[in-house]
Formats: C-alpha cells, sequence, structure tokens
C-alpha cells in the first residue's frame, strides 16, 4: 500500500562506490526512513543497514537466492519507493532475479532504477549512429575504442539475449529511472523517454569531507591516482600513469605520483585528503565520486569536464575540472600545465569544493530523488 505523502519509506536496493549510502544521508536529513541493503560494494566495504553479500562457494548461487527471497517476504518489503541500482540488483542470473523483481514489485509501491553503471540502455545509446557522445570508453569517433578491440567478449556478454530480454522486462516495468551521470541520462532518455527519467546527480555527503589546507604555492604538486587495475582500459588510468610519469621525469623536484589500488572506502577518502590534483578518468564528459569527493576537499581534478555537461546542470561560471584529453600526448601537456602554474592549485580547489557544494551536496541531490519519486509514485495513484 502506497502512502501517499511527501516523504515515503524508502528501500535503496544495491550500491556502487557508496552512491546509495550517500543518498540515504541527504533523504535522511529531509526527514525520510530509509533502509540500504546491500554487499558494500564487495572490497570497497561501504556502509549499508542490511547486508546482502552472495556467499561464497558452488552453492553460493542459491543459499543468495533464498535468503533474497525471505527478506523480500519479510524485512524488505512494505517499502512505498525502492530504488534498484541496477537491474541487476542480486548478484543472480537473469532468470533467478525475474522473480525476485516480480516479487519486489509486488510488496511494494513504487520501484525505481538508480542509473548508476552499464545498462543494456546505456550501452545501446553508445553504440548508436545517432549517438550524441563523441567518444566513450567503447567507441571513439563512431570506431571501437581499445577497450573494445581488446575485449569484445566482454562487449558480447552484455548483449546475449537472456541479459537483454532480462533488462527489457524491467525497464518496461520500471516507474522510473534517476540518472546520477549526464551520460547515464541519455541512456535512460532514449530507452524510457523523457517522462520516466530525470538527472539527479552523484550526492556528496559533504559533512564527512573538511576542506583540506591547500598552500598557496605548493613546492611539490603531489599527483594521485586510485584506481582498480582490471578497469584501466575503462576509465583509461594506463594513459593517466603514462602522462604523469612523464610530466615527473620531467621535474622530479616539482612533482611525485602517488598509485593506491582497491582499498576500502573509507580508507580511499582518506587517502585522498594527501593528494593536491587527483587523477580519475579520461573517456568521461563528467565527473564521477572519485573525482567529486577530491573536489569536495577542495582538490584539483583531473576528470571529464566537457562544456556538454557544464551546459546540461546549467552551470555558466565556475568550470573548474581540469578536463581531460583522451590522447597521451596532450593528456601530457595539460598535466605538465599544472606543475608549471602551481599558483593556481589552491583557487582552482576552492572553486572545486564550491562546485560540488551547489551542485551534489547529498541533500541537494536527495531532494531532485524525492521530487521525481513523488511525481511518478503519484501520477499513477
Amino acid at each position: 500500500m502506497v502512502r501517499m505523502n511527501e516523504l515515503p519509506k524508502i528501500l535503496l536496493l544495491g550500491d556502487y562506490s557508496n552512491c546509495h549510502q550517500a543518498l540515504s544521508t541527504g533523504l535522511r536529513a529531509l526527514g525520510c526512513d530509509v533502509t540500504v541493503a546491500s554487499d558494500g560494494t564487495k572490497w570497497m566495504q561501504c556502509d549499508r543497514n542490511v547486508d546482502i553479500t552472495r556467499p561464497d562457494g558452488k552453492l553460493g548461487g542459491l543459499f543468495h537466492y533464498m535468503r533474497l527471497s525471505r527478506l523480500l517476504r519479510t524485512r524488505l518489503t512494505g517499502f512505498d519507493v525502492v530504488a534498484i541500482h541496477d537491474p541487476q540488483f542480486g548478484d543472480l542470473k537473469p532468470k533467478r532475479l525475474r522473480p525476485l523483481f516480480d516479487l519486489l514489485k509486488r510488496n511494494n509501491g513504487s520501484v525505481f532504477l538508480t542509473a548508476m553503471s552499464y545498462d543494456v540502455a546505456f550501452l545501446d545509446m553508445l553504440a548508436a549512429k545517432d549517438s550524441p557522445l563523441a567518444y566513450n570508453e567503447w567507441f571513439v569517433g563512431g570506431e571501437p575504442s581499445r577497450l573494445m578491440t581488446s575485449s569484445p567478449d566482454q562487449w558480447a556478454e552484455w548483449h546475449t539475449p537472456e541479459l537483454v530480454d532480462y533488462q527489457n522486462y524491467i525497464f518496461d516495468n520500471l516507474d522510473g529511472a534517476v540518472s546520477v551521470l549526464y551520460e547515464y541520462q541519455l541512456g535512460m532518455e532514449r530507452r524510457l523517454g523523457c517522462e520516466r527519467a530525470s538527472y539527479g546527480g552523484i550526492p556528496i555527503d559533504m559533512a564527512r569531507f573538511t576542506p583540506v589546507e591547500m598552500p598557496d604555492r605548493p613546492d611539490k604538486i603531489r599527483f594521485f591516482l586510485g584506481r582498480h587495475p582490471s578497469r584501466k582500459l575503462v576509465k583509461g588510468s594506463d594513459y593517466l600513469e603514462i602522462a604523469a610519469r612523464r610530466v615527473v621525469e620531467r621535474y622530479p623536484d616539482k612533482a611525485e605520483l602517488v598509485i593506491v589500488e582497491n582499498r576500502p572506502f573509507n580508507e580511499f577518502t582518506e587517502l585522498l585528503r594527501s593528494a593536491h590534483v587527483v587523477l580519475d578518468q579520461i573517456y568521461s564528459y563528467t565527473p564521477a565520486t572519485t573525482a567529486l569527493m577530491a573536489m569536495a576537499y577542495g582538490l584539483n581534478v583531473v576528470s571529464g569536464g566537457e562544456p556538454d555537461f557544464y551546459d546540461f546542470i546549467g552551470e555558466k561560471e565556475n568550470r573548474p575540472i581540469i578536463n581531460a584529453p583522451i590522447e597521451i600526448e596532450a593528456l601530457t601537456d595539460v598535466l605538465e600545465r599544472i606543475v608549471r602554474n602551481p599558483e593556481e592549485i589552491r583557487v582552482r580547489g576552492l572553486r572545486s569544493r564550491e562546485f560540488v557544494k551547489k551542485h551534489n551536496d547529498s541533500r541537494i541531490v536527495a531532494r531532485r530523488f524525492l521530487d521525481f519519486w513523488n511525481e511518478r509514485r503519484f501520477a499513477k495513484s
């Protein structure tokens, strides 16, 4: 039974990179009753209220299915709004997930997607001849990228008939979707239409990011590259490393590079504080979680900062993201300019924090989510 009030009881089911957990802080600040059920994004160990980690071993899938079935009949029922983090919300095969999704729909009010990762709608938008993106991790200028040519099986896995059929079933039965990135919003609008798709942005809990006191002119700029080894081609972190090492070799007294891999979320956020410039990714039009957390600290970031993104969010004046080129030579030039102009670090960092406060504070993002959810659930009543 849906309770028609502005402050619904909310279940955030699944998570990536602390997105739903950060959203929950904003929703609670607005007065909502929120439960986060996730696996903590596995090795990231993000906080949650209900742990739904899949057990290891040959029978892990069976035990996981049975536990989720029980939870969806008991503890995870009776919510006005449910937001799943991914059509693959339960770390199970599509044939197992479909009845769980039906159970989720039957025992709760409205069910939405928080578009925060790959899905077939997003990938189809990237592959389309009329794709609005000139480049991405899979295609550059309409041609297959390094990732596509090196990992064609990965693309094929995303387009098996079983998976495509299942995800289309999910899209057909959602009440709507809220996207956390500009790129994901393009995919959702293409698949769901503008009425059922809305942009929310990545929520950042500003209270946990005390500003770093940046010197007026750092003597030695510390580049920080946090990465997952298996996702180098997805993020372009291999190019970022090559470019950064070149610059450090040219200016050994003025620059250094720190590389961090696969750290738990809370540890990673503390390690970020040591940086001056965070190297995020090169194939995105927009800054994602790592970049926005760094900006919340008042650090500089090299990430996606295309004019299309700024125009989309209506930001005309404060554009502090150092937009990352997708070629090594151009990327090296960008990093070298940073080292040669250390006096810009502090000012750009202050502007970066103001950007996140304006556009990505968890309360601001939560209000966008809540307004759209209410609009859609009231419209169907």
